[in-house]
């Protein structure tokens, strides 16, 4: 039977997922069974959220993978914890060495984006003060998949065709072949319906689960990388991995109409969502679908990124606090900017002072909210020979210019783009949220806030809206099912109005609400593979 996985002539509809044992919602229907099975094994939130995580570098390795970064809001022992599980960049690279040799920036691919991984060691981090089960049974059923394969699912399959593309033509030499071969060892990249699996990656996955992650850091996984590293002039060492740790962190909030959203803090961009929050929260919002709602909206995120573009930075070197960041008395000197017509944003001066998304609850009340990437699709395009670990190029995101908050030192961790949200009212968890989708991933999160708190949509429906993006400057990208009538009224507002073809670059998301009488009510994006797996 022929037919095009991609081709959907008529438009469907999705329902909100009710249940009350537990729920896991995430971008890949396997990943989100793999984590329901290990809550219906008993385990909790926090262990089906490690169990989805590790799926998802098997059966979304075109957005995560063993060697990227990862982040946390966990809900437990009625309170959140944040996780911080992205890593620096290696001690020996340097601003100088890299304009030394010709860069003006630093490249998407190959050894010099490369920090250190930090989703293992999340993982394990997370399983050791959180988890139920041992740290080897939740990572199971990813050690499954990476050996026995699965068929490639429909937006997956199309993300992979284009990156193997783009890796065609960009990536040259010996160190990128270990990507081609675990990748493409056809010679091409698999298609949709096609079963790929990956035996170094499940061997890899096997040693992590055994040593809690120790290997990757301070054992043979560690090594390999380290030699790789060295015999193609990278930068990255063994001594960098094994002094790695992930750093528990107190998320920060703003409070939006009664309810506290909530973000990891620096260096990652959920303080982009909570500046715009902020400022958002000074105006009245009758309707959704009007030219000044989405007006507005975008002025606010605009001015957001202006302020995290300059400032937001491994809070070692941010010259000012993100307490005056979020204080009102800047929310309002910002919103004070808003006219009727688009502005060109520019950082304000405060008082000195390729992603996948996953979020799982349980019927104890643990709920976890959790974002890990690769980066750029599949990262930097190079994989340890023989482990299947494809390292992310997050350090791509540092800047070259002295003086800057962001600009690259060694051990040193980059700007971040990965955000997971959480939101609570009075003290009491609503739930986890998440946008995936690099400097998408702000303007998404105030879009599903808003959706959700101002204009009262359910979890389906507050990720199903259409959604728009801000570009640069004036320019801005609206989805194809945004009304029309909305286009012309905000280009005569001033803003440079882009129809985008596709929805592949507002963002994936994942929504899980815990009503007053415990149960949950989950979403999925319908932009993706998405599913709510639950019980």
């Amino acid at each position: 039977m022929k037919f095009d996985s991609m081709y959907y002539p008529y438009a469907s509809r999705e329902t909100a997922v009710y249940a009350r044992n537990g729920m896991v919602a995430t971008s890949q229907p396997l990943a989100a069974q793999a984590g329901l099975r290990i809550l219906q094994k008993g385990g909790n939130a926090i262990d089906a959220a490690i169990a989805t995580a590790a799926a998802l570098t098997v059966l979304e390795p075109t957005s995560n993978g063993i060697g990227g970064d990862a982040f946390a809001l966990v809900w437990t022992q009625g309170g959140l914890h944040g996780l911080n599980a992205s890593g620096p960049a290696p001690r020996s690279i340097s601003c100088e060495a890299l304009e030394r040799a010709g860069y003006k920036e630093i490249p998407k691919y190959g050894f010099l984006p490369l920090t250190v991984p930090g989703a293992p060691a999340g993982w394990a981090e997370l399983s050791r003060r959180f988890g139920k089960l041992p740290f080897a049974e939740v990572l199971e059923p990813a050690i499954t998949y990476a050996e026995n394969g699965y068929p490639l699912t429909p937006v997956l399959g199309t993300y992979w065709a284009k990156a193997y593309k783009v890796y065609k033509e960009h990536l040259r030499g010996e160190e990128f072949q270990g990507w081609f071969d675990t990748f493409a060892p056809q010679g091409r990249a698999p298609e949709i319906g096609e079963i790929w699996s990956s035996p170094d990656h499940a061997r890899t996955l096997q040693e992590i689960a055994e040593t809690n992650a120790e290997s990757f850091y301070r054992g043979e996984l560690a090594e390999k990388i380290d030699r790789f590293s060295r015999k193609h002039g990278g930068y990255l060492r063994l001594e960098d991995l094994e002094s790695y740790k992930p750093e528990w962190v107190e998320p920060i909030s703003v409070n939006y109409r009664g309810y506290d959203v909530w973000e990891i803090p620096p260096n990652g961009h959920g303080l982009v969502a909570l500046i715009a929050l902020n400022i958002l929260k000074g105006f009245d919002f009758g309707e959704r679908d009007t030219p000044g709602t989405y007006h507005k909206q975008i002025e606010a995120i605009k001015l957001a990124f202006a302020d995290g573009k300059k400032y937001i930075a491994d809070p070692c070197s941010m010259s000012v606090r993100v307490a005056d960041l979020l204080s009102d008395a800047y929310a309002e000197e910002r919103r004070r900017l808003i006219g009727k017509e688009a502005i060109q944003p520019e950082p304000g001066r405060p008082p000195q002072g390729g992603t996948v998304y996953l979020c799982t609850a349980d019927g104890e009340g643990n709920m976890v909210s959790f974002i890990q990437s690769n980066y750029m699709g599949f990262g930097s395009g190079l994989v340890v020979p023989g482990t299947g670990i494809a390292l992310h190029n997050r350090g791509h995101n540092f800047t070259l210019e002295q003086g800057h908050d962001n600009c690259l030192f060694g051990g040193k961790r980059p700007y971040h783009t990965i955000i997971p949200g959480f939101m609570t009212k009075d003290g009491k968890p609503i739930g986890p949220f998440g946008v995936m989708g690099a400097f998408m991933q702000p303007q998404g999160h105030v879009q599903v806030v808003m959706n959700t708190v101002d204009f009262h949509l359910n979890p389906q429906a507050a990720l199903d809206a259409p959604r728009w993006r801000w570009i640069e400057g004036k320019s801005i990208e609206l989805e194809h099912s945004t009304p029309p009538h909305l286009a012309e009224m905000l280009a005569r507002l001033g803003h440079d109005v882009n129809w985008a073809l596709g929805s592949g670059d507002f963002g994936r998301g994942q929504i899980i609400w815990r009503q007053d009488n415990g149960v949950l009510v989950g979403g999925t994006e319908h932009r993706t593979d998405g599913q709510v797996a639950a019980w």
